[in-house]
């Protein structure tokens, strides 16, 4: 059957796993945020200086 130190092994690699999943979870979202942001705010940017210029 199976040992004690194969068992250890197995969770070692599930735990290593479940964090790297985590990790990998958080930085795609905390990424598309941040791009979205950037976005958002040249969009903002760029229909203020669209106005400004109308307006001179």
């Amino acid at each position: 059957m199976f040992e004690f130190s194969q068992y250890l092994g197995f969770l070692l690699f599930l735990t290593i796993l479940t964090m790297g999943f985590w990790l990998m979870f958080f930085l795609v979202s905390f990424v598309s945020y941040w791009v979205g942001g950037y976005t958002w705010e040249a969009f903002k940017e760029k229909r203020a200086k669209k106005k400004l210029e109308q307006s001179v």
